[in-house]
């Protein structure tokens, strides 16, 4: 248990700050209000929400881009760890990474080559 003392410590310290901080911002914080800071932010679209259209259409660029951030995210997850240990991991750890950055590698130029990466 010793050996656990001082993360779980740090663990306290780290939500007595967090909770202290946001605790803080609301009692002491400015409290002007007005309709564009209650709306939703959404990239930078202007909202057009109103009775008759409750809902907006997005861009596909916009979920084309967190796709292509997501597929670039899990690679760097699997090739960290693998980079650390690759000494002990020998020839079929080599082998099978680079079938899935040649995987990611086909990904990416499909993307380049329909033009996902324009943004016009």
């Amino acid at each position: 248990m010793d050996l656990y003392t001082p993360i779980l410590i740090l663990g306290v310290i780290a939500a007595l700050f967090a909770v202290g901080s946001v605790g803080i911002a609301v009692l002491i914080g400015p409290r002007r209000y007005n309709r564009a800071k209650l709306e939703a932010y959404e990239c930078g679209i202007e909202p057009t929400q109103s009775l008759e259209h409750p809902g907006q259409r997005f861009p596909i660029k916009y979920y084309l881009t967190a796709m292509l951030f997501i597929v670039f995210d899990i690679e760097i997850v699997f090739l960290y760890p693998w980079a650390v240990t690759f000494d002990r991991l020998g020839l079929f750890a080599l082998i099978e990474m680079v079938l899935f950055v040649a995987a990611v590698f086909v990904a990416y130029a499909y993307v380049w080559r329909r033009g996902g990466l324009e943004w016009d």
